[in-house]
C-alpha cells in the first residue's frame, strides 16, 4: 500500500475526513495536508528535496478566492507542476466534477489515474480507488463511467466538435458547410452534414439540434 499520502483540499472537514477515512481503511502509514494549491506544491517539493516523496497525491480541483496571492490556483495547475517534476506521482482526484468529457481530458492530457466524485458514496469509492491506483489500474466512479458509456463521450471526432460549435454559435448547415468548403474540412457537403447531426441526434438521444447541442454542452463537450 502506499505509504506516504499528500491530500488537498480546502474544506478543512472534508480534508480530514478524507485523512481519516484513509488512515483507518487502507493501511496508508503517513497522510499530509495541504489547503491551497500552493502549499500543497511546496511540500511535495519539499518531500522530494528531503528523499522522501510522496507516493499518492489526492486532490481537489476547485479553490474558492481568499486573500492569499496565488500562483496555482487549480488542482489542474497544481497536478501540472507536480508531473513536471515526478511524472511518475500516483495522483487520484476527488471532485464535484462529473461532466465526463472535462474527465476524459484529465485522464488524456494530466494522466491522472483516478476520478472519484464527491457525492454519497464518494468516501467509499475514494478508499476503493486508492487500492485499484495502487494496483496499477485506473478508477472512474460508477456514475461518470455509467455517464460515459450511455453518452458515447469518447466516440466524438474533432469534426463533430466542431460541427457542434458552429451549431452552438447559431450558425445554419450551408453556413457550416461554406465555413468547412473554405477552410478544406471534409465532408463538407449539406448531405453529409445533415447525415452526421443526425447520427449524432441519435446517439445522444437528443430531440433536435438546440436539444443536442444543450446536452453536449451540459456534458462539458462546448
Amino acid at each position: 500500500m502506499f505509504k506516504k499520502v499528500l491530500v488537498n483540499e480546502d474544506l478543512g472537514s472534508i480534508n480530514h475526513g478524507v485523512a481519516h477515512i484513509l488512515l483507518e481503511r487502507t493501511g496508508v502509514k503517513e497522510i499530509q495536508q495541504a489547503q491551497y494549491c500552493d502549499d500543497a506544491y511546496l511540500k511535495f517539493r519539499r518531500a522530494l528535496q528531503d528523499g522522501d516523496p510522496f507516493d499518492l497525491l489526492v486532490t481537489d480541483l476547485s479553490f474558492k478566492e481568499s486573500h492569499r496571492e496565488r500562483k496555482l490556483s487549480s488542482g489542474i495547475e497544481l497536478i501540472d507542476e507536480i508531473r513536471s517534476i515526478h511524472p511518475d506521482i500516483k495522483i487520484i482526484v476527488y471532485s464535484m466534477e462529473d461532466r465526463p468529457a472535462k474527465i476524459k481530458a484529465m485522464f488524456d492530457e494530466q494522466y491522472i489515474d483516478g476520478y472519484v466524485c464527491k457525492g454519497r458514496y464518494g468516501l467509499n469509492e475514494l478508499v476503493q480507488s486508492v487500492s485499484e491506483v495502487y494496483r496499477g489500474s485506473r478508477f472512474i466512479s460508477q456514475r461518470v463511467s455509467n455517464m460515459m458509456s450511455k453518452n458515447n463521450v469518447f466516440e466524438l471526432r474533432d469534426y463533430d466538435l466542431l460541427l457542434l460549435k458552429h451549431l452552438s454559435d447559431g450558425l445554419t448547415q450551408e453556413q457550416i458547410g461554406e465555413y468547412f468548403k473554405k477552410n478544406h474540412i471534409s465532408p463538407n457537403s449539406i448531405s453529409s452534414i445533415e447525415k452526421r447531426l443526425n447520427k449524432l441526434k441519435f446517439n445522444f438521444k437528443a430531440r433536435n439540434a438546440i436539444h443536442l447541442v444543450a446536452m453536449t454542452k451540459d456534458l462539458g463537450l462546448l
